[in-house]
This record gives structure tokens, C-alpha cells and sequence, in this order.
């Protein structure tokens, strides 16, 4: 029997267990469509932008482990897609986009809606493929899935001529990965450097694990918390990572980097052997590599893409292959040779971390007159028990969340790391949800961002997708605002908003509930008010202070141990070892 290329492609997304498909429609994509319609395969959400499908199907992915799908068409479809590629792209998320083309006879001649979606794409893509022929459809789709999950996971994106989606042909799907010659991800690490490292963490006295969304993407949680457990030693993660290790448990010392840990910052500057796992050093976490290498440190880096592996930093110890799998060898290791670490030097590395711990570098002064945005976020912490999924959007609030949620699963935690992409927060709860339904889904966003996707509530609507949205409305682009005020002697440039829409209205005008909260005493009534409807969307619009800043922050160009920490550190005599800056101005030099 005989299927058109439509038809095929639907019966290859139904073959990869595809459940939903985020997409939009367009003249290049009609045949695709009506296959949808006539083989009911997998369910279609219908988008109101096609870069909040790429951004759903990519939280999707977050959520399940598995590959995301979205769907646009030529041209402006597939144009609009771009952001949504290369925000998962940036953070290694398995996506497989399919784009309609014009047909093949059109291509190279300025038809209408016609773009060179290959050429455009390729920047932001782990591979993609243009299809002109039908027989190339199904062996391309298991490529595109195959490469988009394997080693360092990233979005493929299939262009598909108009022609080759009418043309009929057999249906053969194959059931064996495909063997490419040019794509062969080492996933096992080298037995010689895995020995190395284990020999030189059990000789560390100041020893530290440093992890990234590596160890979320490879499922290596178990392994991480294992043998950070099994050798008691302190561990940090990333702002992709968190959730890898349970922020609850005493030996994790928070997020380090530009908005990190007063501990963490720096006990990373003074570690003497670093393990770094699926993590890679950027720019966001160690600032100048000069400067973090000041303080001399041996580094075992473990990452499944070697091009990540010394790209900022030069390791001492690298190994190449799948962290879930390295990390079960060095435990292997660890417990068949009997090792141990210096418990001396331990102790007193314990007793250094805990005197910088106690100065309670996010500690919180209460208010009554004013809604803090951190009080906010730890009472949502309170009342969902630590157990929501998170997403949001890029600014203050998202730093805020990544401070002050604590984070103890995996796939708990979903924001645009790499990319700081204004506007996921919304799209990233829509695909969340359809992940995870059973779960509460909180998207934390601000009055700039969630203004960016906000259109999504309609499809929130039609699809009864009752996620909660907190949104931390401030009456600024925060974030640019601090760098205003830190950088640029207050001179807030384009960053403040003098014409908001009422949120509330338009919530309702979507359908939903709308909250406004602006009294400190309402914020957790409000909050278990919004979460005990657990079939409505909440828009909850807190009006917070409006020129609260995030601290610790490690200003451009500073090192991690030349933080601008927060009011309630600066009044305390500092540590001898750390040189805090008080100035809220810098040397224009630095400015970014």
C-alpha cells in the first residue's frame, strides 16, 4: 500500500513514539496537516507563534527525557522558529523541527514564503537535512531523532520540499539505528583517565564537585549524589544543573557564578581539585578564566561532547564519554581499591565552607510595606512543598528563582540558560504540563517577559492547560536596570514600563483567573488560593518592590572572590580571604 510523503512522515513521528506535536500551519505544511487530521497518530497543540512551539516542544523534551517535536512552515513560519532553535540549542535539548518547503522545482527562485531554512538554521542546529525526494523521508526522520538524542543532545531540523510530501511511495520504517560514519559519539571514558581522577580526588584536600545540565540531560542524578555522598565532599551546580544534586541536602552549596553562592563562588575559587561533570566552565559561572585560575587547582573534566572538554579552562584530567556511565566507573573504582580521603584536611575544608555558609549571603530582611520578589518565591517553595515544576522567564526573576527554590529532582527546574531567551516561561509551562499533568506547573516571569509569548494563553485555553504564572511585576526590564544602576551611574535607559496592561482583565479576557497582589501579607493566601485550582490557569500579577537587585553578584570582569554582596553582608567585617566590593560603581573599563 502506497502513502503519500504527508502520510509517511506522520506514520515515521508515530514509529518514535511521538505523542504530541507543537506546531503551526501554513500552505507549504497543508498536506502534512491533513495527514495529521485523517491518521489521528498523535496530538496536535496548535500554537500562537511558532517560536512558542519550538520553546513548548523543547520543555517537553526537559521534562520527559524524551525528543520534542514542532512543526512550521516555509518561510516567516520557519523564521519565527529560529529563537526557539537556538534556545535549545544553547542548552543541548533533543528537538526534531519540521519545516515545510516550497516545492523543489521553486527552490533557488524567490518563491513565495520561501527561505533557506538549511542555511539559516545551521548556526543553531546539531544537523539538518533538506528532503526533496519521498523515499528519503522515513530514513531521514530516524537520522533526525537518532542524532538529536545521542551524545550531546541538540535540535535537528528536517526542511521538507511541498512535492515530496505529495508524492506516494511505500511505507518502511527502520527499526535499527541507522549507522553514520561521520556521527559516533564516544559514550565510554577512557578506563587510564578514570584511574587518573580517582587517584587525584582521593590526594584533594579541598576538594569540590562542580556539575551542569549534563548530569540532567545524561540521567546520571543517582550517580552524582552516590558518590558525592559516598566521599562526603561539597558540591555545587550550575544554573542548568540544579536539580541534579538535592538542593536540601547539606552538602550542596547552591548555584555558583554571576549570581551564585557567597560558599559556592568560593569554594570554587579555592578548591584544590575540581571535578567538573557535564559542565563547562562558561563564562556565567567562572567569569575570567585568568582570574579563577589564580588560585592553583588540578581539574578533571567529564563531558560527552570533547569539543566542551578545555574550551575555557585547561583540565588536567579529561575524559570523553557519557557522565552517567564515568561517574558508575569512578564508583566502581573508589570502592574496589578501598580509597579514602584525608580526613583532616576534610574536616577543616568542611570547617571553612561552613564559616562562609554562615553568613547567609541570601538571607532576607521582611517587610510589611512591600512585596519582596524572594519572598515570594520562598513562600511558593513552602506551599508546593519544594515539589513544583519551575519554569521561567530571563531577568531578575529568574535568578531569584534559581536562589531561592530549592531544587531536589531532575527536570524540575526548566529556563533558557544558554540563550537567555525573554519569553519561554510561558511556552516552557504549556509543554511541562503536557509532560508531566500530574505535576503543579509555576512559571515565574516578569511583566517584560511574559509579555513577549504571552499570546500562548489562548492556547493554554483551547487545550485546558491550568498552569499557575507568577508573574514579579516590577515596573522595569530588572535586570537591565541593575546594570544600569551598577554601571551607568542610574541612568535607566529604555528600561522602565509606563504603560502595562492590566494582567488581571487580560487573563480573564483569555478565560482564566486573574489575580492582583499587593499587600505582603496576601502573598501565600494567594498563592494556595491559585494552586487549589487545580483546573484553571492563575495569572497571579504581584506588584513588588520595584528596585530590588539580585546579590551576591559577580560584576564583569571580577572574579568569583569580587563579589558585590548584598546589604547585610557589607555592615559585617569581611573574610580575609575574599575581596568584597562595597563601591556600587565600577571602572568604566568594565563595563560589558
Amino acid at each position: 500500500m502506497q502513502l503519500s510523503g504527508a502520510q509517511i512522515l506522520v506514520q515515521s513521528l508515530k514509529a518514535e513514539g511521538v505523542e504530541y506535536v507543537f506546531g503551526y500551519p501554513g500552505g507549504a505544511v497543508l498536506e502534512i496537516y491533513d495527514a495529521i487530521y485523517q491518521l489521528h497518530k498523535f496530538e496536535h497543540i496548535l500554537v500562537r507563534h511558532e517560536q512558542a512551539a519550538v520553546h513548548a516542544a523543547d520543555a517537553y523534551a526537559r521534562v520527559s527525557g524524551k525528543v520534542g517535536v514542532a512543526l512550521v512552515t516555509s518561510g516567516p513560519g520557519a523564521t519565527n522558529a529560529i529563537t526557539g532553535i537556538a534556545t535549545a540549542y544553547s542548552d543541548s535539548i533533543p528537538l526534531v523541527v519540521i519545516s515545510g518547503q516550497v516545492a523543489s522545482p521553486a527552490v533557488g527562485t524567490d518563491a513565495f514564503q520561501e527561505i533557506d531554512m538549511v542555511g539559516v538554521s545551521r548556526p543553531c542546529v546539531k544537523h539538518n537535512f533538506l528532503v526533496t525526494a519521498v523515499d528519503d523521508l522515513a530514513p531521514t526522520i530516524k537520522k533526525a531523532f537518532q542524532i538529536a538524542r545521542s551524545g550531546r543532545p541538540g535540535p535537528v531540523v528536517v526542511d521538507i520540499t511541498k512535492d515530496a510530501t505529495q508524492t506516494l511511495s511505500k511505507f518502511s520504517y527502520p527499526q535499527e539505528d541507522i549507522f553514520i560514519r561521520s556521527y559516533q559519539p564516544v559514550t565510554h571514558g577512557h578506563i587510564g583517565q578514570i584511574k587518573k581522577a580517582v587517584q587525584m580526588l582521593a590526594a584533594a584536600k579541598r576538594p569540590l564537585v562542580y556539575f551542569g545540565g549534563g548530569v540532567i540531560l545524561g540521567n546520571a542524578s543517582e550517580q552524582l549524589a552516590d558518590l558525592v555522598r559516598l566521599l562526603d565532599i561539597p558540591c555545587t551546580g550550575t544554573l542548568m544543573g540544579l536539580g541534579g544534586y538535592p538542593a536540601s541536602d547539606r552538602r550542596f552549596l547552591g548555584m555558583p557564578g554571576m549570581h551564585g553562592t557567597y560558599e559556592a563562588n568560593l569554594a570554587l575559587q579555592n578548591a584544590d581539585v575540581i571535578l567538573a561533570v557535564g559542565a563547562r566552565f562558561d563564562d556565567r559561572v567562572i567569569s575570567v578564566p585568568g582570574k579563577f585560575l589564580e588560585t592553583p587547582k588540578k581539574i578533571i573534566h567529564i563531558d560527552i561532547d570533547p569539543s566542551s572538554i578545555a574550551k575555557r579552562v585547561k583540565v588536567d584530567v579529561p575524559i570523553v564519554g557519557d557522565v552517567k556511565l564515568v561517574l558508575a566507573e569512578m564508583l566502581g573504582l573508589w570502592r574496589k581499591q578501598e580509597l579514602a580521603l584525608n580526613p583532616a584536611a576534610l574536616e577543616k575544608w568542611w570547617q571553612q565552607i561552613e564559616a562562609w555558609r554562615s553568613r547567609d549571603c541570601l538571607y532576607i530582611e521582611p517587610r510589611s510595606d512591600v512585596i519582596l520578589p524572594q519572598q515570594v518565591i520562598r513562600t511558593l517553595a513552602e506551599v508546593t512543598n519544594g515539589q513544583a515544576i519551575i519554569t521561567s522567564d530571563v531577568g531578575q526573576h529568574q535568578m531569584f528563582a534559581a536562589q531561592y527554590y530549592p531544587f531536589d529532582e531532575p527536570r524540575q527546574w526548566l529556563n533558557s540558560g544558554g540563550l537567555g531567551t525573554m519569553g519561554v516561561g510561558l511556552p516552557y509551562a504549556m509543554g511541562a504540563y503536557l509532560a508531566a499533568p500530574e505535576r503543579d506547573i509555576c512559571c515565574i516571569t516578569g511583566e517584560g517577559s511574559v509579555q513577549m509569548n504571552i499570546q500562548e494563553l489562548a492556547t493554554c485555553k483551547q487545550y485546558n492547560l491550568p498552569v499557575k504564572i507568577i508573574c514579579l511585576n516590577n515596573g522595569y526590564l530588572g535586570m537591565v536596570r541593575q546594570w544600569q544602576e551598577l554601571y551607568y551611574s542610574n541612568r535607566e535607559a529604555e528600561t522602565y514600563f509606563d504603560t502595562l496592561p492590566d494582567f488581571v482583565k487580560l487573563a480573564e479576557a483569555y478565560g482564566h483567573v486573574g489575580m492582583r497582589i499587593s499587600n505582603p501579607a496576601d502573598v501565600e493566601g494567594a498563592l494556595r488560593e491559585a494552586l487549589a485550582l487545580k483546573d484553571r490557569l492563575v495569572f497571579m500579577d504581584f506588584v513588588v518592590d520595584r528596585k530590588q537587585n539580585v546579590f551576591p553578584m559577580v560584576g564583569n570582569g571580577k572574579g568569583l572572590n569580587e563579589m558585590v554582596l548584598p546589604p547585610h553582608m557589607r555592615e559585617r567585617k569581611a573574610d580575609s580571604d575574599v575581596n568584597e566590593v562595597t563601591d556600587r560603581h565600577y571602572d568604566k573599563r568594565s563595563v560589558p
